[in-house]
């Protein structure tokens, strides 16, 4: 009997152990609201990669999974578009980024199917901040509205769609093509 209870601790102890190494890596979101639209849906879970950050800052493209600028207490998804040093203007449905050495070039976002039209330009993002677009830029509440992210607001990146089970694979992390424009 003592083996048997000693069997079960054991394995009990494993599985904790497991458990908690798995939430210290890996954390699930739930996909609520259009704005990421049609590259995420409302319902749609992703698993969210928690550690990747401490190997290499956020890079454009990337789809990350953040605390709310509106309610700590909740979560956002948007997409990387400006970086710190940089600042980002939007012109006739495309997006430009004015880079810190002066570079300017537009991004090519085949992703984007409905791309926003309304103009904006803002100033140069501040050192340990991120400016994040929504994919479905029409009614989505992101960056333009006046409000960056703190990289110690960043919870991961979008790693692994995992519900539906039509949607299962890698999340759409997609780098934009950099265009000089002269």
């Amino acid at each position: 009997m003592k083996g048997v209870i000693r069997d079960i601790i054991i394995t009990v102890l494993i599985a904790a152990v497991v458990y908690l190494g798995l939430r210290t890596v890996v954390q699930s979101f739930r996909v609520d609201g259009p704005s990421m639209q049609p590259n995420f849906e409302t319902g749609q879970w992703v698993l969210v990669n928690k550690i990747v950050y401490r190997f290499h800052p956020p890079r454009r493209g990337d789809v990350i999974i953040f605390r709310s600028p509106h309610n700590q207490d909740s979560n956002l998804i948007k997409r990387v578009t400006g970086l710190p040093g940089e600042s980002v203007e939007l012109k006739e449905g495309t997006v430009y980024i004015h880079k810190a050495d002066g570079e300017v070039v537009s991004l090519a976002e085949p992703y984007i199917p409905n791309p926003d039209t309304r103009p904006f330009t803002g100033g140069t993002i501040p050192e340990g901040q991120i400016f994040v677009l929504g994919d479905n830029r029409r009614v989505t509440d992101d960056s333009r509205f006046g409000w960056l992210v703190p990289e110690e607001d960043i919870i991961g990146k979008a790693w692994l769609s995992t519900w539906p089970p039509d949607d299962w694979g890698l999340a759409a992390n997609r780098r934009p093509a950099e265009q000089p424009v002269s």
